[in-house]
């Protein structure tokens, strides 16, 4: 058995599922899924991200925060009280357990943006995202786990299946679920720094290491991002919200920014379109290159996507049975909840596989 301390660079594990035809299921499933993957945590950080959750509440934003001071919870509230209408407030439902040792105050709001000032904003989703950064990075003791509508992230310190019985997900019911076991490498094992990483209904779970943090995060800091939470996760969530939320590109040409080929394997393309497209994006965003090795899973509301470096240094396996799409470091764990896929494969280096709602129907 690998001790607490031993680093294992090539760690982490990360799990989802997108039920294509919109049907929800508790959170039972998924919490099997990355429990398959044990041993490629350590305690120090779980956590999952869940869509379709809160269909009452479905048309307003989801705020999950974390407090470590009652002062910080009052501090928050009363800037929230200043930008937007809460129309319900609640603590998070939790279970107390062994395994997982004193939280902070969880909480959650479901907000909305008063008419009058939604007359004075161009796009509202802005308007959420610095509400997020303003309080990620000026309330001392506050953070926004997840903002997102009919979604929200649920995260610890803790193992993974531990972190599940703790939020009590057997209770929720969503069409989407991701998770992921943490080995925490060159950052600290702290509450907020757990995985996923979530902006707006964005959220991101990551094994491997972002080489290329820096220059991404000066990158983003420049287009309006805070990058506040010590972990080089936080920039893919930013970047997949920048280049296809506020740019408009598609998730496709997304993933070729973020894992882009090689200038030479560019050079071979015999499609003179496609080869001066792929040439723009790098010369456009070659600020937002991922670079070292990485593995990821993505979610938005109705989407999940999957993808890895460009020449795949983390693993991933992908699954298909009936409407329902799986993902997940090992195959070992994708037979774990779906023991006879239809297909089951390994996705190729950079290229991402996606999963979509069909038709927006979610169904109970």
């Amino acid at each position: 058995m690998l001790g607490r301390d031993e680093r294992i660079p090539s760690g982490c594990a990360i799990a989802g599922f997108i039920n294509e035809d919109g049907r929800r299921e508790n959170g039972e499933r998924i919490r099997k899924f990355i429990a398959n993957m044990r041993e490629r945590s350590n305690g120090l950080g779980g956590g999952f991200a869940a869509y379709g959750i809160y269909p009452e509440y479905k048309d307003y934003y989801a705020l999950h925060m974390m407090y470590s001071s009652r002062k910080a919870r009052t501090e928050t509230e009363t800037f929230l009280a200043e930008k937007v209408v809460v129309v319900k407030d609640e603590p998070i439902p939790t279970r107390k357990i062994p395994e997982i040792g004193d939280s902070p105050l969880l909480w959650r709001y479901f907000v909305e943006i008063p008419p009058l000032r939604r007359r004075e904003i161009i796009h509202e989703e802005c308007f959420i995202t610095d509400i997020v950064m303003t309080i990620n990075s000026t309330i001392d003791g506050a953070f926004v786990a997840s903002s997102g509508k009919n979604m929200g992230a649920f995260k610890a310190v803790g193992y993974p299946e531990d972190v599940a019985r703790f939020y009590c997900l057997e209770e929720y019911e969503g069409y989407m679920w991701t998770a992921h076991g943490r080995f925490p490498t060159n950052t600290p094992g702290w509450w907020g720094g757990a995985h996923p990483f979530s902006l707006l209904d964005w959220s991101v779970v990551h094994n491997g290491e972002i080489s290329s943090y820096g220059i991404n995060y000066r990158y983003l800091e420049e287009q309006g991002y805070k990058c506040s939470l010590m972990t080089d996760t936080e920039v893919v969530v930013y970047a997949f919200d920048l280049l296809v939320r506020k740019h408009g590109l598609p998730v496709t040409l997304a993933a070729k920014v973020l894992a882009a080929p090689f200038w030479k394997d560019i050079d071979k393309i015999s499609d003179a379109d496609e080869r001066q497209l792929l040439r723009a994006l790098r010369i456009v965003y070659g600020s937002l290159l991922l670079n070292g090795p990485f593995s990821v899973l993505v979610a938005r509301s109705g989407e999940l996507i999957g993808l890895t470096d460009r020449i795949k240094l983390r693993p991933m396996v992908a699954a298909r049975q009936g409407a329902t799409l799986l993902v997940a470091t090992e195959e070992a764990a994708i037979r774990e909840v779906c023991p006879n896929p239809d297909r089951i494969w390994i996705p190729e280096a950079g290229t991402p596989i996606i999963g979509r709602l069909k038709g927006g129907a979610i169904h109970a």
